[in-house]
């Protein structure tokens, strides 16, 4: 008897789990299928958990967009979308309008925020390759590399217009230009955590409006995120996923039966007909750059150096338990204004850390667990932190822009203070998690959209190999338009599935 083809998956996240599920519900049976998973769970970047009795979400959060997202049909087809008894991250709708409060004490008010906001949307609507006719010329003139270049290049347009607006009072010593740059740079750090770029000058100009988002609205998921995760793995049997199993190299390009040998850290190895690899685009880096490298033979040099251009950033989630002395409604939610890292104003406190945040947040209206995002060095600092560490800066900075507005803001403390507390704290850790050793990918500059194409092309390229499509590439940051999403590791998973159905003369949808 024949044998059947055997595929081995490694990676158990959305991208992993998608290729298995289509493989196995559309073959008839055809394949001997494995899932290896080097962690002691499913999910990969996501991971839904629990923070005193409230759950929360440690890696993906949203649905972006829900028209024709795959990730929302799912949850609507599982029933997924309301099934919690208790609301979370925003799941009872948008959370009341944030308190902006500049460092020094200063609650700004809408004729303060509103003209920045609004630029700042303008310059992403169009980077974006929405219609924002205005910056047309000036994009053309200037000649942006980057996002950070371009916002900060608008920005400059923006002051040469206002020239002759009033002076700033009522500030302490915040001038008008100080404040718009810190407002400004606010909305900078929640682009940060929304791309993954440390740096927006990091950020390609050009690629930004390849990138593609689904229209209507975007929502959590009542029952989790890995709600999803768990329907996809539920049609495959027991022993097809295996957990646990590190993979230390893989050989291809051989000319035996199996042409694909999988070595493990555990010294055993398993031998393949096709292999997905759906692990990160950092562990990718990890693995051309190491030595030994992940892969022997190393990969081509048209698949290094795509791995090498593209951009793979750290996002890190902070959860934080309100001290029960305080009631949730009188912390508000929070868009927090600092002055910039070389500013003599700025508060001796409140760390370096903590000043390219942009946000702390109830998760829901009224509840005890506040949320704050961070990225690139910022959100490895806070992976390195002890939680008592982290309590005392936040609560320090809270506290201190909380405060009623005080003249001396180098002033060790401020007796008229709001004071606030926290009392435990739960954080990502994906920059040091050596399964991911980051969060998801962007296009940096030097590096373009077709940099995901290349990614996602199977080896060896040579269609008349005695072994074709040995390995086959899945996830976020090979979808040219969706990466760094779950829709397009979905997408991802979905395409190698198909591409080895109809390798086999299978029918692939």
């Amino acid at each position: 008897m024949a044998k059947k083809p055997r595929i081995v998956i490694i990676g158990a996240g959305m991208a992993g789990l998608t290729a298995a599920n289509k493989l196995y519900t559309s073959s008839n049976d055809l394949f001997e299928l494995f899932v290896v998973e080097g962690g002691t769970r499913i999910g990969g970047r996501i991971n839904t958990s629990e923070f005193y009795s409230d759950r929360v979400e440690m890696g993906a959060t949203w649905i972006h967009g829900i028209k024709g997202s795959p990730v929302h049909q799912i949850a609507q087809q599982i029933n997924a979308l309301q099934g919690s008894d208790k609301p979370w991250e925003c799941m009872d709708g948008l959370l009341d309008e944030p308190k902006t409060i500049a460092e020094g004490g200063f609650e700004l008010n809408g004729s303060m925020i509103e003209p920045i906001s609004t630029l700042f949307k303008n310059l992403m609507d169009f980077a974006q390759g929405n219609e924002a006719s205005k910056w047309c010329s000036m994009s053309r003139r200037l000649g942006n590399k980057s996002i950070g270049s371009f916002l900060r290049k608008g920005l400059d347009v923006f002051w040469d217009s206002c020239k002759d607006h009033e002076e700033l009072k009522g500030y302490g010593k915040w001038s008008r230009e100080l404040l718009e740059e810190a407002i400004f740079a606010m909305y900078e750090n929640t682009q940060r955590t929304y791309t993954s770029a440390g740096d927006l000058f990091s950020l390609d100009y050009e690629a930004e409006s390849e990138y593609r988002m689904f229209p209507g609205e975007e929502i959590t998921i009542g029952n989790g995120y890995s709600s999803i995760i768990e329907y996809l793995a539920s049609v495959l049997p027991r022993d097809v996923i295996q957990l646990d199993r590190k993979v230390a190299k893989i050989e291809w390009d051989r000319c035996d039966s199996r042409p694909v040998k999988i070595h493990f850290l555990d010294g055993s190895f398993v031998l393949a007909d096709h292999v997905i690899v759906t692990v990160s685009l950092g562990v990718l880096k990890a693995g051309i750059c190491n030595d030994p490298g992940l892969f022997s033979p190393p990969l081509p040099s048209f698949k290094t150096d795509a791995i090498s251009r593209l951009g793979y950033g750290v996002v890190n989630k902070l959860f934080l338990r309100l001290n029960g002395n305080r009631k949730p409604e009188e912390l508000p939610s929070l868009q927090m204004v600092f002055h910039r890292s070389d500013s003599e104003l700025r508060h001796k406190k409140i760390p370096w850390w903590m000043r390219r945040t942009a946000t702390l947040s109830p998760i829901y209206n009224n509840a005890s667990v506040f949320l704050s995002w961070f990225a690139g060095k910022e959100a490895l600092e806070l992976e390195r932190l002890s939680n008592e560490e982290i309590i005392k800066a936040v609560t320090t900075t809270v506290s201190s822009l909380l405060s009623e507005p005080h003249n001396e803001i180098m002033s060790d403390s401020n007796s008229n203070g709001f004071e606030v507390s926290f009392v435990d704290v739960l954080k990502s850790k994906w920059g040091s998690d050596p399964l991911f050793l980051g969060s998801y990918s962007y296009v940096a500059v030097g590096s373009c959209g077709a940099d995901f194409d290349t990614m996602a092309e199977p080896l060896p390229t040579d269609v008349y190999h005695h072994h074709p499509l040995q390995i086959l590439f899945a996830g976020e940051a090979t979808h040219r338009t969706h990466y760094s999403t779950t829709h397009g590791a979905y997408f991802s998973g979905i395409r190698e599935a198909n591409r080895l159905l109809q390798h086999y003369h299978c029918v692939g949808v």
